[in-house]
């Protein structure tokens, strides 16, 4: 069992390192396998909608988010996180995300997601649910806490004081921790994902 933890803040180790390290902390513990992807602080390219990803399996952009994609399938959970920008997540994570779930929505399907969002003061509740439709479009079961899963704090110090916000992270971690261990057995037994439909895409606008 692995979970990636994408920290899309440009501060590697600023507050939404601290939250994610706090359920990456809870996950270990019980013997689950982490990796945490820091974006960086230069620009992630967005999506230029050239659909080159469905003939090859990954993006022709030779960085990050194709090193990802091709390495999916060693994750069992993803967990992105993001501080709050404008009430909404940074531009480095959406365009990450836009682009690694468009042509791997398929690969997505079975595994777990989590949000986690650090704020001064507001734009987290915004923030949290905006990250969380790539999960829902996805068949990624969302793994739920004891409150949406922010923390609040200027510093990663004013982080680290906020125990409610802590121990909303800690709780995420063992949701997530509960849920893949169910999974694994789940495996054993020999129950297999999901089984879907076709996909049905129905235009809006009716050609004649």
């Amino acid at each position: 069992m692995k979970v990636l933890l994408i920290n899309g803040s440009p501060n590697e180790h600023g507050c939404t390192y601290t939250a994610l390290h706090e359920v990456e902390t809870t996950l270990q513990r019980h013997g689950i396998e982490t990796e945490l992807l820091y974006l960086g602080k230069k620009p992630v390219a967005g999506c230029i909608a050239c659909m080159k990803c469905f003939e090859t399996g990954h993006c022709f952009r030779d960085d990050a988010v194709r090193e990802i994609q091709d390495r999916l399938a060693e994750f069992d959970a993803i967990i992105l996180g993001s501080p709050v920008y404008y009430s909404g997540p940074t531009g480095q994570i959406l365009s990450f995300c836009q682009r690694l779930f468009f042509c791997k929505e398929g690969e997505m399907a079975g595994k777990f997601g989590a949000s986690v969002v650090s704020c001064r003061r507001g734009g987290a509740s915004a923030t949290f649910e905006q990250l969380n439709q790539f999960f829902t479009i996805s068949n990624m079961p969302v793994v739920s806490s004891q409150y949406w899963n922010s923390v609040h704090g200027f510093t990663p110090d004013d982080v680290r004081r906020d125990r409610e916000g802590l121990q909303t992270m800690r709780t995420l971690g063992e949701n997530m921790a509960w849920l893949l261990k169910g999974m694994e057995a789940a495996r054993r037994q020999g129950i297999g994902k999901p089984e879907y439909e076709p996909r049905e895409n129905t235009h809006f606008i009716q050609r004649q």
